[in-house]
């Protein structure tokens, strides 16, 4: 199976000046702005690393719930976060670490298989594949918490 997703940005003007906006074939983002100061001075909009970050997240969550199963398992609640970090060295921006946090509510598991699990799920992760940086995992088990 091949499956082709595709999502466009348009710019025009200069790096620190001009104006972006990004849109994804669904129309869950259309025309979204973005711009030097959405991606480096916390202007309102968005950023391509927050895209990324939202990407990996959805797709780690994903990979965990497939290996849960395969794993005779069923998760009540998966919640990831992603930090994805750009960082500036010898005058060029690069992407240097993604951490991806999950908290999970899922019976009958214990704290180690679920770590194990979680690992596997973030090695498996399409998008942790392609992401040639160091990619860290927190996991913990929420099944105490209401």
């Amino acid at each position: 199976m091949k499956i082709t997703r595709h999502a466009s940005a348009r710019w025009s003007g200069t790096l620190r000046e001009g104006k972006g906006a990004i849109s994804t074939e669904s129309g869950a983002l259309i025309d979204k702005y973005y711009g030097f100061r959405t991606r480096f001075e916390g202007e309102s909009g968005t950023n391509p690393e927050e895209l990324l970050g939202a990407a990996h997240a959805g797709c780690f969550t994903m990979a965990l719930s497939l290996v849960l199963g395969e794993a005779g398992l069923t998760a009540e609640r998966l919640t990831t976060k992603a930090d994805v970090t750009l960082e500036q060295s010898n005058g060029q921006f690069s992407i240097t670490a993604v951490h991806l946090d999950i908290e999970a509510s899922v019976p009958v598991v214990d704290a180690p298989t679920f770590l194990r699990l979680a690992e596997t799920a973030k090695a498996t992760c399409p998008l942790s594949k392609v992401i040639r940086a160091p990619v860290t995992l927190s996991a913990r088990l929420a099944n105490d918490e209401a």
